[in-house]
């Protein structure tokens, strides 16, 4: 079975990113056949910097490699080194109805922020359908919200091997229920639009100081607070720290005579030494990006080496051969 994630070059990466989406992908690594790419093709329909693309890029790349991706369990590279997957989407376009793509939850939402509309905005579903369908995947493992891309990608899948016959695998989609939902420091779901994050390789001192800025109640250090599991602190300590740890911070909290302060430097702590061996790893690929490009590359010839047969179905059975 084969499994297919991307991954958006779009800054740094806070813990969010990490217990939500980047471990359980990486812990899929041994359950299977994964392919991972970072797509920069798609980020073209938000960012327009080329320098900042390529710092995101690698950056990406990094925190990957450095959070455990491992390149010889795993297929991973960058989108844009298979340009086979530009074609695939005009041989799909052809044949992707305009009411499919108005439907597009994504879509519609970016124009009610007022976002400009593009030609690649509106062809995103069929981009990512292109994603998918060049590798032969299985399953695409997507929270809740991103379902109706792997559910339009089978409708163009379908569409085109009644069109042409058999010519594609059809997807199925892989729901996250579990994935964890990582409050921010100021409790609404941690995002980079709302400015709430702790990012996973940031710098000590901005950090701790991020952490021990920590908005709380004005409960004093003896009361007791029988509501000590919704404690912002309390829910992030979960993360990063060993359960017992994080149940007897919880229980003394809850029980009085813990203070805030103390709370916020035993998260502060727990969350340094949760990504210690990371952020040594990270500063080494950053030390020898040589290896980085080289992994991406590598990425990029196994990668093509399913797109070029897939592609070379599509277009034999369209035709074009």
């Amino acid at each position: 079975m084969r499994t297919l994630t991307g991954i958006q070059p779009s800054g740094t990466l806070h813990i969010g990113n990490y217990f939500g989406a980047m471990r359980p992908a990486i812990d899929a690594q041994s359950r299977g056949d994964c392919f991972y790419f970072i797509a920069d093709y798609h980020s073209m329909t938000s960012l327009f910097d080329p320098a900042q693309r390529r710092t995101n890029t690698l950056g990406v790349a990094l925190d990957w490699l450095a959070a455990g991706l491992d390149p010889k369990r795993c297929v991973f590279w960058r989108q844009s080194d298979v340009p086979e997957v530009a074609e695939l989407m005009w041989l799909l376009g052809t044949l992707t109805p305009m009411a499919l793509l108005e439907r597009a939850h994504s879509y519609k939402d970016k124009l009610a922020k007022g976002i400009a509309p593009n030609f690649g905005l509106f062809a995103y579903p069929v981009l990512m359908a292109a994603d998918i369908l060049l590798y032969d995947t299985n399953v695409v493992p997507v929270g809740r919200d991103q379902k109706q891309h792997v559910e339009m990608t089978r409708d163009m899948a379908i569409k085109f091997n009644l069109a042409y016959g058999e010519t594609f695998v059809v997807p199925e989609s892989e729901i996250r229920d579990e994935i964890a939902v990582v409050p921010g420091l100021d409790g609404q779901k941690m995002s980079k639009s709302y400015g709430n994050t702790i990012d996973i390789f940031g710098e000590e001192k901005a950090t701790r100081k991020k952490i021990m800025g920590i908005v709380m109640d004005s409960r004093t250090p003896a009361e007791p607070k029988p509501d000590a599991d919704r404690n912002i602190a309390i829910q992030l300590l979960k993360l990063v720290a060993p359960a017992e740890v994080a149940t007897d911070y919880e229980n003394r909290l809850r029980a009085g005579g813990l203070g805030y302060g103390d709370l916020k430097k035993a998260l502060f702590e727990h969350y340094w030494n949760y990504f210690a061996a990371a952020r040594a790893r990270r500063a080494e690929l950053a030390a020898n990006m040589d290896y980085v490009h080289q992994v991406l590359r590598d990425g990029a010839q196994r990668a093509r080496v399913v797109a070029d047969g897939v592609l070379a179905r599509a277009r034999t059975a369209s035709g074009l051969r």
